[in-house]
């Protein structure tokens, strides 16, 4: 993802849906129904583009008891919450 880990706290509770989420120092788990989503993140070394320079952050989803129709609308919603606009 193009963004930092504070970036990623920041959005993470309004891109699940507000769903409840638990906070660990790399990462977080998320309840979704009976089941959980964990995401780990890892901070990459940023892209550079000229003279641009961009955040890049390795995010794990990992899903437990979540069922496929599930997991699919999560991740529509947490992708078009997350996207950001550009000209």
């Amino acid at each position: 993802m193009g963004c930092t880990p504070d970036e990623l706290r920041r959005w993470l509770p309004g891109a699940s849906g507000g769903r409840a989420v638990a906070w660990r120092a790399d990462g977080a788990d998320v309840r979704i129904g009976g089941g959980r989503l964990h995401l780990d993140w890892q901070v990459l070394p940023p892209r550079r583009i000229a003279s641009i320079v961009l955040p890049r952050l390795q995010v794990r989803f990992d899903f437990d008891d979540v069922g496929a129709d599930e997991r699919r609308g999560f991740m529509r919603f947490f992708d078009l919450y997350t996207h950001r606009g550009g000209g």
